[in-house]
Parts: C-alpha cells; structure tokens; sequence
C-alpha cells in the first residue's frame, strides 16, 4: 500500500509537470492580439487641458473652480454620458466648509461589466511648493489637468466612433483631492485632508450598491518625460490590472515612460475607492524613480503651466488606456 501511494504520488508529480510545462509553453508563445481602437488625438486632449487652465486655479468655493465643473458636466453630456453631479460639502483640515461636487459621466449603461476611470479636477489653493508666492493658488495644469483632458478625450471617442468596448464605462472626475494642509503649516498633526471627493464617493457611490470590475486613476500624467512606476497602493490592491496596463503600454510602443519599476505607496484618491468601496483601482502617477523627490518636477508650485505639459504624454497614456477598454 506504501509503495502504491508512492506511484500515485509520483504519476500526480510527472501529471502535473507535465501540464506545467504545457501551460508554460503556452503562455511563452501566445501573443495578445489587440483589438482596433479609436485615435485618440492628443490635440483635442491637450485643448482640454488648456481649457481648464483657462478658468484659473480650480479651488474650491471660487467662482472658477464652479465655471470649470459646469463646463466638465456640459462636455461629458454632449459626448453622450448620463451626467450625475454628486455634492461634496465637507470640511477642510482648517475647519473651512469647501462646496465641491464629484461629476459622474456613464456610457453604455446597458452593460453589467462596468469600469471605472478617474481623475481630480480640482486644483491646489497653494503652492507650498514653491520658493514665491507659496500663499498663491497654483493653475494645476498637470496636477488635476491632465488626466481631466486624457479623460474629457476619451469620452469624445467613446461618443462619437463607431468602434465600441464590451464594457460599460464610468468615468468620474473627483473633487477636493488637493486641498490638503500646506507644508508650511506649523501645525501638522491630525488627517492632511487630501482625497476628500474620493472618499465621500466610496461611501456614498452615485449609484447604490455600485461595483466596478476594476478602476483606473489618472494623476499627473500629462508632463514631459514622465516616469510610471508601479505605485504601492495599486501593486497591493489590484496587481493583476497593475500587470495589464503596463503589459498593454509596452504593446503600444510606450514601455519607456510605464517603467517596470516599483514606486512608493501613495495617499491618492484610489486609496478610498480599494479600501472603502472595494473596487481594485490602481494609480498611473508620474513618479520619480530616483528617490530624490517623489513627484514631478513642479508639483505644487506656479510652474504647473501649460509649459509643463506634453502631449506625446497625454497621447501614450490615453493610447495605453483605450487599448486596456477595448481588450476587454
């Protein structure tokens, strides 16, 4: 009986080396075959930027910051999408009550497969930053901007092409992500108050008991030469769509800018959305793969201009990203 459980366990053994090798050989062999995509155009996503920073500084409970949002609800309704504009009335880290409001564009609502794009696109009240005028408001042209524009691009093409992904698509433009204690704040203790929009949307989602197969965040991406490492919070939540997209931007010619590389563990608005609302969200975020800083090279300052951004940048990422959609 021994030496019969020996045989069996050696026979199971070779089986399943056999299958291994198999698969193994499989899995070395196959190539992902793209699906067509629309052209996303960079120009128009580079306008959409501009537009932005055209209003000025996008601060909460200032004439702007309301102009901008009524303009993102307005584009994302003349694309297609069912609009809700959620209110965000929360408390800043100061005790100033800040009147935000997440908007919330749906497209092919028909579709149960859902998946879930975002972006802040409200801007920093100071640029703490900086050497100058740290007490000034900053435009956020890259940091809030960018990843609005990449987005505002891509709802143009979902509403307007005749090729169609398989999955519903939400696209959600957060608010109150960046007001957040200065640095040169004497006090620095208690909650920072950054991701403030985020996290009132995980616990009270637009849609009741909404889910999302996954979620992509958009954060910095829009400057020249950008860094995408592997941020920490998306590695640990959602490794598997961590692993999709940059396997897909190496695909489209774009593994120079998605380095395989690991990047730090970040406070940003997919915290909330993995933690809160359960949904596996990772972070695309222009990262510094030296270790000197941790992002670009003017976060929080007066030169997050239109003079920081690329659109060879906003083209990869929104390339990478409709190719990670329509593959589904």
């Amino acid at each position: 009986m021994f030496k019969q459980k020996i045989i069996i366990a050696v026979l199971s053994c070779l089986s399943l080396f056999s299958c291994g090798n198999n698969e193994s050989s499989s899995s070395t062999t196959t190539k992902v075959k793209d699906k067509p995509i629309p052209t996303f155009n960079a120009d128009s996503a580079y306008q959409y930027v501009q537009a932005q920073v055209d209003f000025g500084p996008r601060v909460p409970n200032t004439m702007a910051h309301d102009m901008c949002g009524s303009y993102l609800a307005s584009e994302l309704i003349r694309h297609g999408a069912t609009v809700i504009e959620q209110p965000v009335i929360v408390p800043a880290y100061d005790g100033t009550t800040l009147n935000g409001k997440n908007i919330i564009g749906s497209f092919f609502p028909e579709q149960k497969t859902r998946i879930l794009l975002a972006a802040h696109w409200d801007t920093r009240q100071v640029a703490d930053q900086d050497t100058f005028d740290q007490h000034e408001p900053i435009l956020g042209a890259n940091d809030g901007g960018s990843g609005v524009g990449i987005l505002l691009e891509l709802a143009r093409q979902l509403g307007t092409s005749n090729l169609k992904p398989e999955v519903g698509i939400d696209i959600i433009f957060f608010d109150v992500e960046d007001y957040g204690r200065p640095a040169f704040a004497e006090d620095q203790s208690g909650d920072s108050g950054y991701c403030l929009g985020s996290k009132y949307w995980a616990e009270n989602p637009h849609v009741e008991g909404y889910q999302a197969y996954y979620g992509i965040l958009l954060d910095m991406v829009g400057g020249k030469n950008p860094t995408f490492l592997k941020e920490g919070e998306s590695r640990q939540f959602a490794p598997r769509i961590v692993r999709k997209v940059w396997k897909t931007a190496e695909r489209k010619g774009f593994g120079g800018l998605f380095v395989n590389q690991d990047g730090p563990q970040l406070m940003d608005d997919h915290v909330y959305v993995n933690r809160i609302a359960r949904i596996p969200m990772i972070d695309i975020i222009d990262l510094d793969p030296t270790g000197q800083r941790t992002f670009f090279q003017h976060w929080h300052t007066h030169q997050d201009n239109m003079d920081a951004i690329s659109k060879e940048s906003l083209n990869a990422v929104g390339v990478t990203l409709l190719q990670v959609l329509y593959n589904e």
